[in-house]
């Protein structure tokens, strides 16, 4: 049994996706959470950056004597898996558990991968499926204003942009007729509805950050370190940049209200 809080980091606020599944799957677990608000977003960036940040955001989420840390960011799992190599606590991005989920949930053998520039140009997803079973067919796209869609909060099934944006971008995956979507930024499952009424039930979509928070789950309950108390967990939450505003967004992600709960950090001394 372990009190620790979890550590989850972002290059945003799209990890707080990850949160909310984490808070469903394990409820009596603490969480702290850095969103990068101040350097968003990472898929833009070059590998050199998002290793340094990654670094730095997995420091600080340290420095809070977390568990586990969490890299709830496709950029950084696909870009900078080896930020998990030297820490002393057990590390997961999303990748693996999220391709793993896909390959087994598709049924015609075509996967549809969806993410940032970063996270397509590394064929992270790609590579981790074709690892698992070499006979799937991957496709992929890069969808790069899903992120500040859903910041703005153009999330409705009704929104004319987020429905012209996703048949925008996924109009081709439709053309080669896959049957299972990764959803492989942290910000896509907020578009879950939006996507989902575009490419048709038959599609199934996989969420990257419900299946890294069930793999955390059997990760620390092999490990020992799951908070077996009845006490509801609490979260703590952290961003690099202003703090005014970020409950607000903070509620679209996490289907709740946390108040004025975020604080400000200078991710550079980290």
């Amino acid at each position: 049994m372990s009190a620790q809080p979890i550590g989850v980091f972002d290059s945003g606020l799209g990890g707080l996706t990850a949160v909310k599944q984490l808070r469903a799957i394990m409820p009596h677990e603490n969480i702290v959470y850095f969103g990068d608000t101040g350097r968003v977003p990472y898929g833009n960036r070059s590998v050199t950056t998002i290793r340094r940040y990654a670094a730095q955001d997995a420091n600080f989420l340290l420095s809070n004597n977390v568990k586990m840390v969490i890299a709830a960011c496709g950029t950084v799992s696909s870009a900078a898996p080896e930020v998990g190599e030297n820490l002393p606590v057990p590390y997961t991005g999303v990748i693996a558990p999220t391709a793993k989920a896909a390959v087994e949930a598709t049924q015609n053998g075509r996967i549809g991968v969806i993410g940032t520039r970063a996270t397509i140009l590394s064929c992270s997803y790609k590579k981790e499926i074709e690892r698992l079973n070499s006979e799937l067919q991957v496709f992929q796209k890069e969808c790069p204003l899903f992120v500040p869609i859903v910041e703005e909060g153009f999330i409705s099934v009704d929104d004319p942009i987020a429905r012209l944006t996703v048949e925008r971008y996924l109009e081709v995956l439709k053309k080669e007729k896959v049957d299972t979507i990764i959803l492989g930024c942290t910000h896509y499952p907020i578009l879950k509805a939006v996507i989902g009424e575009y490419v048709g039930t038959d599609v199934k979509l996989i969420d990257s950050g419900k299946e890294t928070a069930l793999y955390a789950e059997k990760l620390l309950k092999e490990k020992g370190l799951l908070n077996e108390s009845e006490e509801e967990g609490e979260c703590k939450f952290f961003v690099s940049d202003r703090t005014e505003g970020f409950s607000d967004i903070a509620s679209i992600f996490l289907h709740s209200n946390i108040g004025e709960n975020v604080s400000r950090v200078d991710i550079q001394h980290y």
